[in-house]
């Protein structure tokens, strides 16, 4: 892998993408023949977030990537009020237990995994690649490509409907854009990552009964509100150049 990376760290990212992708498409059915959900989606998460973490860790990219503290104190962030928001949305029609225990904690193992797996790959590698030569190119392709990812629901056996998947590309294209202005602007993706696994975790105790299409839409427009007053918010009040002016290693 070391040999890849420095040969080409767009490249590197773009395998570690493939990988991931090919991974969640694997794991639907094999979770089918196992007969416990999500059971093959957290070992595959598990593993291959211990490789990319190992790999970091050993090649002293921690700080390079975003998993360090920010040097900005968090008043400078509104006390990350709004991601606490927005952490709660699977909520906002309800609570609900969707699946049985073992289910359950599969599914907690493999959102956490998710959440660490995607802002490392997405907002770390990618964008990190991306932004040497464009930074406004990255913050986009990080948060399309990020958004349009979750496409693949569609095809992977997941059972996602296509109106579902719709409000998921959507939803994931807003909160990526202010993930990625978060580490650009904060030099951390800790913030990004806690918020993005307590999103994934949370689904699983969202109630759909009575979720209408009216509400989504709603749920959505608050959604966009939230992230687009918050990137602005954070875009004006934070330094500029944080990203380059810490330290890669």
């Amino acid at each position: 892998m070391r040999k890849l990376y420095e040969k080409s760290e767009l490249t590197f990212t773009i395998v570690w993408i493939v990988v991931y992708c090919v991974l969640q498409s694997l794991a639907n059915p094999l979770n089918q023949k196992i007969g416990v959900e999500y059971s093959a989606s957290a070992i595959f998460s598990i593993l291959q977030s211990v490789i990319l973490l190992v790999f970091l860790v050993k090649n002293n990219l921690l700080k390079r990537y975003g998993l360090c503290k920010s040097p900005i104190s968090a008043n400078r962030f509104l006390f990350y009020i709004p991601l606490i928001i927005l952490a709660t949305r699977n909520f906002w029609n309800g609570a609900a237990f969707n699946l049985n225990l073992t289910g359950t904690v599969c599914y907690i193992a493999c959102m956490l995994c998710v959440g660490f797996l995607e802002e490392v790959i997405f907002r770390g590698l990618l964008f990190k690649a991306i932004a040497k030569d464009n930074v406004k190119t990255a913050i986009i392709i990080s948060s399309v490509t990020f958004g349009l990812g979750h496409l693949l629901n569609l095809v992977n056996g997941s059972g996602a409907e296509i109106v579902e998947n719709l409000f998921q590309v959507t939803g994931a294209i807003a909160i990526g854009f202010l993930f990625v202005i978060l580490y650009y602007r904060g030099g951390s993706l800790f913030p990004c990552i806690i918020t993005h696994s307590a999103i994934n975790i949370t689904s699983v105790f969202a109630n759909v009964v009575g979720l209408t299409i009216e509400k989504r839409i709603i749920f959505q427009l608050v959604l966009f509100a939230i992230t687009i007053a918050y990137s602005f918010i954070l875009t004006k009040t934070l330094p500029k150049n944080q990203y380059y002016d810490r330290e890669d290693n």
